[in-house]
């Protein structure tokens, strides 16, 4: 049987700079994310979006990350 992947949700996440731990001396980071992002949207609108925010943030931009979700059924 074949399975079919069907794409139903994806999220983006802004994960921003947040300094070095003092105790451990590693780096941490903040993420921020977004639900119910549009199925359809194209990398380059979702990096224009996450533009948009970063300078409204208090820290500095690490990445941005796009997740996909999908559900898997047999047919």
């Amino acid at each position: 049987m074949a399975v079919i992947a069907t794409h139903n949700k994806t999220r983006l996440s802004i994960v921003l700079y947040d300094g070095v731990d003092p105790d451990t001396g590693k780096d941490k980071y903040k993420t921020k994310s977004f639900n119910n992002i549009r199925l359809d949207a194209t990398p380059d609108e979702l990096q224009a979006f996450a533009d948009a925010l970063v300078p409204l943030q208090q820290r500095n931009l690490y990445a941005v990350e796009k997740n996909d979700h999908s559900i898997l059924r047999e047919s």
